[in-house]
């Protein structure tokens, strides 16, 4: 039962970063589409928008993360932060040459490190930091 709540956790963590993005991402190439040209690559101002509520997305999918771990929150988010990260990077990897080589870095970074700081701020409303 234990490994089945974590995983959960885990999941619910994930869907809700994912959501976020793909929603914030629909409804900016729908409301302002010459931020994204026809070949792919984004404009500069959708590129730190995009920094910016990508970091949001995945502070909201660690703070569900440790909204519903309850035992050990901290191991649970550090666990989809690297999950994060991985797919991150395997992301990169994939759009090699398509995208400025800065900003697939910083794609990578940001994720994991908005999934610490959500989950940081759930453990600190819970009174544990």
């Amino acid at each position: 039962m234990v490994i089945l709540h974590a995983f959960i956790a885990l999941v619910a963590g994930f869907a809700v970063m994912v959501t976020l993005v793909i929603s914030i991402t629909a409804l900016l190439t729908r409301m302002v589409p010459s931020w994204v040209s026809d070949q792919g690559r984004p404009q500069p101002g959708y590129v730190f928008v995009n920094l910016g509520y990508s970091f949001l997305a995945a502070a909201a999918g660690g703070y569900v993360t440790a909204w519903i771990a309850q035992a050990n929150p901290l191991v649970h988010v550090l666990a989809l932060g690297m999950v994060v990260l991985a797919l991150a990077a395997l992301s990169a990897l994939q759009s090699r040459g398509k995208q400025p080589i800065w900003y697939q870095l910083a794609l990578v970074a940001i994720s994991p490190l908005g999934v610490l700081a959500g989950g940081l701020l759930r453990l600190r409303v819970l009174g544990i930091l």
